[in-house]
């Protein structure tokens, strides 16, 4: 899969620039990235526009913090599965996600 089947440009350009929500209480996660066959979620808030989002990291424990797109993409779930976008995510405050 390539960075464009993932995340398409208009959907790169319309997420905002690392850093601009940090004053926001309960900004958006905007995008939800998982793996089909692994419990991990990655909520991306803010995205430099080319590989690096700050969000929501769901795996063992919750916690905020940057990834990166790339990696997500060269890694496999459990049974070998990649990395897929939830394509009917719609943008939620962070604080309704967090348990």
């Amino acid at each position: 899969m390539t960075i464009d089947q993932l995340l398409p440009k208009e959907v790169r350009e319309s997420l905002p620039k690392l850093g601009s929500t940090s004053e926001e209480k309960n900004p958006l996660a905007r995008v939800k990235f998982f793996y089909p066959d692994f419990d991990w979620t990655w909520y991306g808030i803010e995205f430099d526009g080319d590989d690096i989002f700050y969000g929501l990291v769901r795996g063992v424990e919750e916690e905020f913090g940057t990834f990166r797109l790339s990696e997500l993409m060269e890694n496999r779930g459990t049974l070998g599965l990649e990395i897929e976008r939830a394509f009917h995510f719609q943008p939620t405050p962070v604080r309704t996600l967090l348990d």
